[in-house]
């Protein structure tokens, strides 16, 4: 809303002419997000604890997480809060990216909010049930993919771009019955992974932070043209530098705006890492994990980067398959891979220490995330 009442005064305040630049809405949109973090979460942490509404720990957890029951939960609804204020505030309106990625993220969130009120008033880890909870996940996707691909006239391409290769050279174009339902999987996966990532204090919202900040570089990639002046005998020219074409990506007009979105998850992802930090003083929740998990899904299948994003999720990926591999092999061998799935509390059990597990996660989502962006010039 800010944006476009000072898009409107600025022909007549001249400084109100660097909003129409997105990159200095995405750093207005990490500082306002960062505000509200700063300034809302002492407040809220302590109406979690008057209200009791406090983390429900496994029983057949690792013992040393029994001391965190109580811990105000729920957190990712303030984290929802203070990422959505300043892509209302800060970004174009008009542009239905913007509301296609906010109808998944607050959709998910919902999702993520039954399911811990569920656990917290029956005292229990078990939530929603996992068919139901799918059910309704995909059936938002559903909806919304719909919506890109038949209700707005975007020109929206079913084409997949393979990392390391130019565009020029190699892609994929699925048909719609097959890339409909590989964007759902994409998206509702991404939401599940990151949800199982949230198990240690810090360890799911730093790779968050890494692959928002990703997308953000990746979204201002596909879709900005930049502008400089060039002189031609003499003559100052103005010329354009299409950055999608330079680097032999596929271009999506109005994605851009989708870079402001990300540099919002970015700041609340960091002000909501000050308290979540070992020890946390408060964790995210499902209705954090699932809300975030499906924005970065959203952001990989509306920038044209569906499987680039294999490598930017990377941590969430291995979360994932660990999962799977221990469910796998117990039920057709009764023997367990690991000490404990998902993967972090395996390394739990063997003696890791929790910081060290979180830090050196992070370090993998960060080497990660440059080799995504490598591969830009890569081809």
């Amino acid at each position: 809303m800010l944006f476009h009442l000072f898009f409107t005064l600025r022909e007549h305040v001249g400084p109100l002419n660097v909003f129409r630049y997105v990159s200095f809405r995405i750093v207005a949109a990490m500082l306002t997000a960062l505000l509200i973090s700063f300034v809302l979460y002492p407040w809220f942490i302590k109406r979690l604890q008057l209200h009791q509404i406090g983390q429900v720990i496994r029983d057949d957890g690792p013992s040393g997480h029994f001391s965190k029951k109580g811990t105000p939960t729920m957190g990712g609804s303030l984290i929802l809060f203070a990422l959505v204020i300043p892509t209302v505030l800060w970004t174009d309106l008009t542009n239905p990216y913007i509301w296609i990625v906010l109808a998944i993220t607050l959709g998910f969130g919902v999702v993520g909010f039954i399911d811990d009120y569920t656990k917290i008033q029956g005292k229990s880890a078990k939530g929603l049930s996992g068919k139901m909870r799918l059910l309704i996940e995909f059936g938002l996707v559903a909806a919304v993919l719909g919506f890109l691909f038949f209700g707005a006239d975007l020109g929206y391409t079913m084409e997949l771009t393979l990392p390391f290769v130019s565009t020029n050279k190699a892609s994929l174009t699925l048909p719609w019955w097959l890339y409909l339902p590989f964007a759902a999987v994409a998206i509702v996966g991404t939401g599940n992974a990151v949800n199982l990532t949230d198990g240690l204090d810090g360890l799911a919202i730093g790779p968050v932070i890494v692959a928002a900040g990703t997308f953000m570089i990746l979204a201002y990639a596909v879709s900005t043209d930049l502008a400089y002046y060039d002189f031609v005998d003499g003559v100052r020219v103005l010329r354009r530098f299409d950055i999608a074409s330079y680097l032999k990506i596929t271009k999506v007009e109005g994605v851009a705006e989708l870079s402001i979105f990300c540099g919002a998850i970015c700041g609340a992802g960091i002000g909501f890492l000050w308290y979540n930090t070992f020890p946390a003083q408060i964790f995210m929740g499902d209705v954090g994990s699932l809300s975030l998990g499906g924005a970065l899904g959203s952001m990989a299948v509306l920038t044209k980067n569906e499987l680039l994003s294999v490598i930017i999720f990377g941590i969430f990926i291995m979360e994932v398959f660990s999962v799977i591999t221990q469910t796998t092999s117990f039920k057709l061998t009764g023997k367990r891979v690991f000490k404990m799935a998902p993967i972090h509390h395996h390394f739990e059990l063997k003696g890791w220490k929790e910081p060290q597990i979180v830090v050196r996660f992070w370090i993998i989502a960060i080497m990660l995330a440059l080799v995504a962006l490598a591969s830009l010039k890569l081809r």
